[in-house]
């Protein structure tokens, strides 16, 4: 049976469940095409302000790409092009998503798993989830322009030991070299998870929005112009900056409304 990419929605936040449990949510060629759509129309969608992406059951987020499918769609360089075409195209989607992501991880987090996960903005996961990238045991390298997320991650150190030794890092190990944001106890990542979405969902959307695009503006390393300095105070022509500011004054909860 195909794995599949499902959607539900609770208020402003939305889950993105990879579902494929009976391959551990092993992503196959049509679960990164549509994860690259799924993620795309979200960040189009004014009514959401954050996107939980999470594997199927708390087996696994995921284990990595569907092994099975490289005899066919890796067996030629051209055609291992166009999957990896794909599976960056799902990767970009969702680091471009304007709206806050956060990967929500029970159990296995590994390969094309860690490539999703590190995309994401915010990363909790359980103390039994396990983290990596054996493939150095599979005979192929990591396509470099998958690389790419996880060195901005954790370092091209951090990212070369997780590569060479191909070894499973616990929780603990990951969070300490700065793949996950937050650990905490299995049975608390799923309510952990979905108090941080509803943090974020109480801040001003425009401002979550900007916080992400300036964050990878200033990792590009070059100075701020100041054309790009004038830009940052956009927030002063807002109804929401209003708002924040009023609801401060009067000592009430704002109302944000992203315009």
């Amino acid at each position: 049976m195909a794995g599949r990419i499902l959607c539900a929605r609770e208020g402003a936040t939305v889950t993105v469940t990879l579902a494929n449990p009976d391959k551990l949510n092993a992503v196959d060629y049509a679960m990164w095409e549509s994860l690259a759509a799924t993620m795309a129309a979200l960040s189009a969608d004014d009514s959401a302000r954050c996107i939980i992406l999470r594997g199927d059951g708390e087996q696994a987020f995921a284990a990595g790409g569907d092994i099975e499918e490289f005899l066919v769609r890796r067996d030629t360089v051209d055609r291992a092009l166009e999957y990896h075409a794909r599976v960056g195209a799902a990767l970009q989607a969702i680091a471009a998503c304007r709206h806050p992501t956060i990967a929500l991880i029970h159990g296995a987090c590994i390969g094309g798993g860690l490539e999703i996960a590190g995309q994401c903005d915010l990363r909790i996961c359980g103390e039994s989830s396990r983290f990596g990238a054996p493939i150095n045991k599979l005979g192929f390298s990591m396509y470099p322009g998958e690389m790419e997320g996880l060195a901005r991650l954790v370092g091209a150190a951090t990212l070369l030991e997780i590569l060479l030794e191909g070894r499973i890092l616990t929780a603990a190990e990951a969070c300490a070299k700065g793949l996950v944001t937050r650990v905490v106890a299995d049975r608390e990542v799923r309510d952990e998870a979905r108090a941080t979405a509803v943090r974020i969902c109480e801040g001003a959307p425009l401002v979550a929005t900007w916080h992400k695009r300036w964050i990878r503006r200033l990792q590009r390393g070059a100075p701020l112009t100041d054309k790009e300095l004038r830009a940052s105070f956009a927030f002063l022509d807002t109804e929401d900056y209003r708002e924040g500011i009023a609801a401060f004054l009067a000592k009430r909860r704002p109302v944000f409304k992203g315009r």
